[in-house]
């Protein structure tokens, strides 16, 4: 394959007005104040992003390199096809359930991050927990992106993939470093009409090629292969939905999303941005759902690719980019990689700058530094900003299993953290014993259940598996949302339990190391019952007193909106022992 010079200039181009574009940002979210917090500012800006840059950058998060290139590829895949395409259909659901349900009570509340509310309630040990799934799903998922675009970048220009990802991941690190989620959601304005604009202007030009047949009729018709639309057999109705559980519940609990929510001006702009984001990443799904059906319409021998074809060539993943380069103009398919490239900066991104915020607040600051201050945190953030990007780069560089990693982190999140989610935001009296017990057993769950992926075989053998040509045993029953069901009922049974023997006098106070349910009945609730016993104390006395926020863990969660939020349960006051 030729080296294509051409290529090459464009994407020098198109990477230096995204950089330029995020430098702007940068100075925008440098003249921004945020009650004076330039660390905050970074992490979720002045809060006061609108619907039009918000909608851009949340539908931007979503439609990164996996989504459109794994849409293309499910599509194209015997076997599978579009019926198998589940990414467009789920994350929409997803980002539909997270505006009903979950962006009101977290942007009300005046939370800075995702794991804030976890923190509040169980204590800086189980926000440290949840910080693994979550900086593992960050992490790992930035690393198959970078890897999924440097063999794009490759296959259409030929230069060497290793380098190519590295030059994306500088760019993407720089802009976020210097400008935070201003940077970010900014460039994804410009990334997504990228996206669009390269995709939609590739499409007619594949579908006209000679060797391509009528996409209506390879949908239905067995032509060069089976149809394009796909089936569900019946031993696979149970894989099928638990994936589909997987994309729709799991796709929630991420603070990529949570960093838009809370970025967001208001509680209700919030849930308007989920519900536009979710009309985007259907539209930005057509195109690739097209080109998928392209590369399933294809007589490969009649081009350049030749022959055997790409499910042959086990290349089936790449087969957007394959489509752009042998079925489209030279010029046309520098259009789609810029594109491609655009759908994974918009992603990675987003991911790096998740990694950072959750690590410079709740384990930094919250765990560690309380009393950090302002210019100590941004630091913070820069450096793991740094590390977390050449982390990301270097698994995708070394790493031969990144996706394998990325699947079972993703899963992870969606059997601990979303459980721990609607624990924490919904299900009153939940405390950290549950919590741990939910996390614990839900993990275990998951690893016995096996990862063909990572080869790791299960020790649990549900109804249904078999071994695939590796003999690794796959599970068709659907035991992540086993796992998932498993550790939310366990919070809650285990948390009612424990509070159930502390306060019935089963067992002791001191027991209770954890202060999760004693600590319920705080030193300051039990001297006002003290002192009411005493002769000489008048009620207007017992007025609550304000505490020193500057000198409380809880302090850190409160601002002005959240004074203006009124929850009376208990539950949410507790945190400072923790």
């Amino acid at each position: 394959m030729a080296f294509h010079a051409e290529g090459l200039v464009a994407i020098i181009v198109f990477y230096l007005a995204i950089l330029a574009v995020g430098i702007w940002a940068a100075w925008k979210t440098k003249n921004t104040s945020s009650d004076g917090d330039r660390s905050e500012a970074i992490i979720v800006g002045g809060r006061d992003i609108g619907l039009l840059v918000g909608g851009f950058t949340m539908t931007a998060t979503w439609v990164g390199g996996g989504y459109i290139n794994g849409t293309a590829e499910a599509v194209y895949v015997p076997g599978y096809g579009l019926a198998w395409a589940q990414a467009p259909i789920g994350y929409s659901l997803s980002l539909i359930l997270g505006g009903l349900f979950f962006a009101k009570p977290m942007r009300s509340k005046g939370y800075v991050t995702m794991l804030d509310p976890f923190q509040q309630l169980y204590g800086k040990r189980m926000g440290g927990l949840l910080f693994i799934p979550a900086l593992m799903g960050e992490m790992f998922w930035a690393a198959a992106i970078f890897s999924a675009l440097g063999a794009t970048i490759s296959v259409i220009i030929d230069i060497n993939v290793n380098i190519s990802v590295i030059i994306s991941a500088l760019i993407a690190t720089m802009y976020t470093l210097v400008g935070g989620v201003y940077s970010v959601a900014y460039t994804d304005v410009v990334q997504l009409f990228c996206i669009f604009l390269g995709l939609w202007i590739s499409v007619p030009f594949a579908m006209s090629h000679p060797a391509v047949t009528d996409i209506g009729l390879t949908a239905v018709h067995h032509v060069h292969q089976e149809p394009w639309l796909g089936s569900i057999s019946s031993p696979d109705i149970y894989t099928w939905l638990d994936n589909f559980l997987l994309l729709t519940l799991g796709g929630i609990p991420w603070q990529a999303y949570f960093q838009r929510v809370l970025s967001s001006s208001s509680a209700t702009y919030a849930q308007v941005l989920s519900f536009l984001a979710a009309f985007g990443c259907l539209v930005m799904a057509l195109p690739a759902v097209l080109i998928g059906a392209i590369g399933a319409s294809t007589a490969w021998n009649e081009t350049a690719y030749g022959v055997p074809d790409p499910m042959a060539k086990k290349e089936a993943d790449m087969i957007l980019p394959i489509v752009l380069q042998y079925l489209c103009p030279v010029y046309i398919s520098f259009f789609g990689l810029g594109a491609v490239s655009a759908a994974v900066m918009s992603s990675a991104d987003s991911s790096i700058l998740s990694a950072s915020s959750m690590f410079a607040r709740n384990i930094y600051q919250l765990s560690f530094r309380q009393n950090a201050s302002d210019r100590e945190i941004v630091w913070v953030i820069r450096i793991t900003v740094l590390l977390f990007g050449a982390s990301a780069t270097a698994m995708a560089l070394l790493a031969s299993s990144v996706y394998g990693l990325w699947y079972l982190s993703s899963d992870l999140v969606y059997i601990i953290i979303f459980p721990q989610l609607l624990c924490v935001l919904f299900i009153k009296g939940t405390n950290t014993y549950g919590a741990i017990a939910g996390y614990l057993f839900g993990l275990v769950l998951r690893i016995t259940g096996g990862e063909p992926y990572l080869y790791l075989q299960p020790l649990i053998y549900y109804p249904g598996c078999y071994p695939d040509e590796n003999n690794i045993y796959t599970q068709r029953f659907p035991f992540k949302t086993l796992a998932m069901l498993t550790s939310f009922f366990t919070n809650i049974i285990v948390s009612y339990l424990a509070k159930y023997l502390f306060e019935s006098g089963t067992l002791p106070p001191k027991l209770d190391f954890l202060d999760a349910v004693v600590a319920r009945y705080s030193r300051e609730h039990m001297d006002k019952a003290t002192l009411v016993k005493s002769d000489n104390i008048v009620l207007n006395e017992l007025a609550p007193v304000n505490p020193r926020h500057s000198l409380t863990l809880s302090s850190t969660f409160t601002n002005k909106e959240a004074f203006n939020y009124v929850d009376s349960s208990p539950e949410l006051s507790n945190t400072e022992d923790n």
